[in-house]
This record gives C-alpha cells, structure tokens and sequence, in this order.
C-alpha cells in the first residue's frame, strides 16, 4: 500500500468531484425524500379511504422492490415514454422516491405518537386543523423522528454509491475508474472509504447537534449549568475579596 498515492487521490480534483456529486446526491435526495413522506403520512393521518389505498400502494411499491431496481427501471424505462431525462436527475428521482416510502412510515409514527391531550388543547384554543398542525403538532414531532432521520440520512450516502450504474460520476465510480487505469485497486477505494468515513462522521455529528437543539431538557441543563457555573464564579470572586 502507497500511502502517498492514497493521499494524492485524496486531493485529486476526481475525487473532490466525485465526494461533491455524492454529498449532493445525498442532501437533495433526502430533501424531496422528506417532502414526500411529510405528504404521505399527512394524507395517512387525514384517514380518507382513497388516501389510505394511495399510500398503501406508494409504499408496497416502493418498499417492495430494490432501490437499484428502482434506479435502473427509471433510467431506461422512461425514455420509451419520451420522458428524457439526466442521468443525475433519474438518480435522484429514483433515491427520493425510495426514500419517501421509508420517510413516511417514519413521519406517521412521529405524528402519531404526539398526545392526543395535544391536538384537543390546540381546537380547545380555536386553531384550524392546519395551524394545529402547523404550530403544534409538527414541532413536537420532529423532535421524535430526528433520530430516525438521522439514521437515514448515513443510509442515502451509502445507497447513492449505487447510481453508478447509470454513470453518475459519484464517488464510488471515480474510484473504479481511477483503479481501472493503473489497477491500484487498493489505494483507491481506501480514498474513497476515506471520504465516506468523513461525510458519515460529519452527519452523525450533525445529528448530534440538531438533537440537543430540539431538546428542551438538555437546553435546561445547559441553561442550570451556566447558571451554577456564574453563581461559583462570585462566590470565588467573594471568597477573594
């Protein structure tokens, strides 16, 4: 193993590229993935019977077959439809559509598992269904399915390396390709995982930080500590006194 040649893939311009596309590909497919499971688990919660059937059907679709089934039936099938899109647009397609079966499940329970007590106060105090939702409901939610999400989020990453099939230059095939020209296998894929490793401990300490700031209990903690922490610092500045 070259360790110097493992840092100049490091630092190639292909692979910041191919580290770029895969980032990109990740925040934009989770982003619609999120958009399309807050719509489903909202429709899931209105409990229309045609919703129900929508929904159902969406998420055996979707959670039934492969993503890179999915990816693959999106970037050829289309075409036959006259539907021509970029290959960076079917990927992100094919993630966020997958994404949103799985988000939605997610979502639902978040709603759902916001007190009942909660929705009754919010009529009780004459908001609309969609300020209760809104104000009241959504907020607390979010609090609950942050962690889920979390986990998610590391999931899109390593489910974006599988657009390569259909040549989006991500991360996983500039390091093919780079491997295939001078069959340095070795040093190439442990740039790459390097990259992986970077961006997963980077979302992870995301995580971290967005769960402490909805966290109205560790927010208290940390407003009694520097509270306990001013009190030490006079007493200590009487006791110099």
């Amino acid at each position: 193993m070259s360790i110097e040649l493992v840092l100049q893939y490091l630092v190639s311009p292909s692979f910041v590229r191919g580290a770029g596309m895969t980032l990109l590909l990740t925040v934009t497919s989770l982003f619609f993935g999120v958009v399309i499971g807050l719509v489903l688990a909202l429709i899931q919660e209105s409990r229309t019977r045609a919703g129900q059937v929508v929904t159902f059907a969406y998420l055996w679709l979707f959670r039934g077959t492969p993503v890179l089934f999915q990816v693959i039936f999106i970037y050829n099938v289309l075409p036959s439809f006259g539907i021509k899109l970029s290959a960076f647009v079917c990927a992100v397609l094919a993630l966020s559509l997958n994404e949103g079966a799985y988000m939605a499940e997610i979502l639902r329970s978040g709603l759902q598992a916001v007190n009942k007590g909660q929705r009754t106060a919010g009529l009780a105090l004459g908001m609309t269904g969609s300020q209760m939702m809104r104000h009241v409901i959504i907020p607390q939610a979010a609090r609950i399915v942050l962690p889920p999400i979390g986990n998610q989020m590391i999931g899109m990453l390593k489910l974006s390396a599988l657009v390569s099939v259909i040549a989006v230059e991500e991360l996983l095939l500039v390091a093919n390709q780079t491997a295939s020209a001078d069959f340095r296998y070795f040093e190439a894929l442990t740039a790459a995982g390097i990259y992986y490793l970077a961006m997963t401990t980077a979302f992870m300490g995301l995580q971290i930080l967005i769960e402490r700031a909805f966290d109205p209990k560790k927010r208290q903690r940390k407003r009694r500590g520097s509270v306990v922490e001013r009190m030490l610092g006079t007493s200590q500045t009487f006791a110099v006194r």
